[in-house]
Parts: C-alpha cells; sequence; structure tokens
C-alpha cells in the first residue's frame, strides 16, 4: 500500500485507541497485520514514537490545566492539593516504570504481530470493562494506595491487547473512584511514561532518521494528534454515562477474529 495511507490508517488507530479502552497497542498489531508492514524495525519504532508523541501531545492539550497543576506542585514546594495530585500521579508511574527498565527485552519480544496473544488480553480487557460498568458511581477522589494499584494495572497493561485506559480507569472504577476523576488521573498517568519512553529510544541510537521518510511520518502525527483530541474528549464522556459495556463487546469480537486469524495462517 501506499506509505502516506498507511500513515494516515496507522495515526488514526493510534488516536482512537489510545483513549478509547480498546487496546493501542493490539490495534497497531493488527493494523500492521492487515498492512502486511515489513518495515524494518528502526523504522517501524520511528513511526510508533511518533505516534505516542502525537497523542502525548493530545492529552497535553485538552488537559493543559491539570498539566500545569502537576508541574507546580513539583516544583513550588508547598504542601497542598496540587502537590498531593502530582505525587500521586508519580507513584501510579513507578509499577510500569520500573517493569518496563527491567524487562525492556522480554517486553519487545510481544510485539511482533502475535495475535493469538492480543486476542486473549482483548478478552482480558472487555472482561474488566463489563465489571466497570456494572460498578456504582461515587464522588471518591484518588488516595496515595489507590493511585500504585491503578499504577499496577496500567503496568499489566504493557502487554499489547489489554488497554491501557480501559485498565486504569476500571481499575479505577472498582476501587470506587468518581468515574470523571478516574478517566482524568488515566489519562494523565500516562504522559510522563510516553515522554520518558520516546526519550529513551531517541537516545538510544537504535532509531534511524538518515532513511527516515517525512512525510509520513509528517501525517500519522498530524492524524493521530487531531483524532485523539477527539477520543480523548468523548471517552470522558463515555466514562462518566457508564457506557463502557459496547466498547466490552467490540473488545471480544475483535479477539475472536484476531485469534482465528492467527490459527487460520
Amino acid at each position: 500500500m501506499n506509505p502516506t495511507l498507511d500513515a494516515i490508517i496507522l495515526g488514526i488507530v493510534q488516536g482512537l485507541t489510545e483513549f478509547l479502552p480498546v487496546s493501542s497497542s493490539g490495534h497497531l498489531e493488527i493494523a500492521k497485520y492487515i498492512l502486511n508492514d515489513n518495515s524494518v524495525a528502526e523504522q517501524s519504532m520511528l513511526m510508533t514514537v511518533v505516534l505516542h508523541a502525537a497523542t502525548a501531545l493530545s492529552t497535553i492539550v485538552i488537559f493543559r490545566k491539570e498539566v500545569g497543576d502537576i508541574f507546580r506542585g513539583l516544583f513550588q514546594f508547598k504542601w497542598n492539593e496540587q502537590t498531593e495530585f502530582s505525587l500521586k500521579i508519580v507513584l501510579s508511574m513507578i509499577p510500569a516504570a520500573l517493569v518496563g527498565i527491567l524487562f525492556e527485552d522480554q517486553i519487545e519480544q510481544f510485539f511482533d504481530r502475535r495475535l493469538t496473544l492480543v486476542g486473549l488480553m482483548l478478552i482480558v480487557t472487555g472482561v474488566l470493562l463489563l465489571l466497570a460498568d456494572r460498578a456504582k458511581n461515587t464522588d471518591k477522589k484518588v488516595s496515595y494506595s489507590n493511585a500504585f494499584v491503578i499504577g499496577l494495572s496500567q503496568m499489566v497493561a504493557i502487554l499489547p491487547g489489554i488497554s491501557r485506559s480501559g485498565a486504569t480507569i476500571s481499575t479505577s472504577v472498582l476501587l470506587g473512584i468518581d468515574r470523571e476523576r478516574a478517566a482524568r488521573f488515566s489519562f494523565l498517568m500516562v504522559v510522563p511514561l510516553i515522554l520518558g519512553k520516546m526519550a529513551k529510544d531517541i537516545l538510544s541510537g537504535e532509531i534511524n532518521y538518515t532513511e527516515a521518510n517525512m512525510l509520513p511520518l509528517s501525517i500519522g502525527f498530524v492524524a493521530a494528534f487531531l483524532t485523539g483530541l477527539v477520543a480523548c474528549t468523548w471517552m470522558i464522556k463515555l466514562v462518566k454515562n457508564s457506557k463502557l459495556t459496547w466498547f466490552s463487546v467490540y473488545c471480544f469480537i475483535v479477539a475472536v477474529i484476531a485469534i482465528t486469524v492467527d490459527y487460520l495462517n
């Protein structure tokens, strides 16, 4: 297919699935399979970094006030609500950050178009969404212990097929946290991790810039950014109104398709 068209498709997939609870990593693996993506590892990694940068930027734009509060909380050296929220964000990052650093090579082995694994993990995501949609709504805020438990769910969501937003939002809701707060915390807690992973990939020297085709990368970035803006805003409303069951059904359907296709091939 045309590299530019592939970039648009991948950008839209990333922009939607980073925020909607259907697993961005799982859908990118499926998309690469459908598009017969045979790009070398360096080129594939560069596109992944660019797409994640786009969705991180869309998160920052949507939550610019909250992001500003986090930075003020970390650097104003005063004990207040902003500082507490910032520390909870940092605490939630620890499990995924440690696993990402200590087991990076093992984790990368899961990202090789393993559709059966993606399908099984999508089933796990679907079950979590079903449970969360049936939980009672409250006005509870995120506590320190809650932040760490939500961080553990983000750690598990490193596996392709387990939705990061689905896992963290579902965990938050099951812990009794207010649905809108759960969604906002879920989206904010991933931004530092994405930026950190991007910095590590760029500084590692594993990405080949000299042979990069900037047009597909730029188009993919714009597609992911614009789609991410819409999906992020939409997802907050969906969580608040308890409408996650349809995403659960979607996860189950895609899981069956992915497992069947992998088995037949």
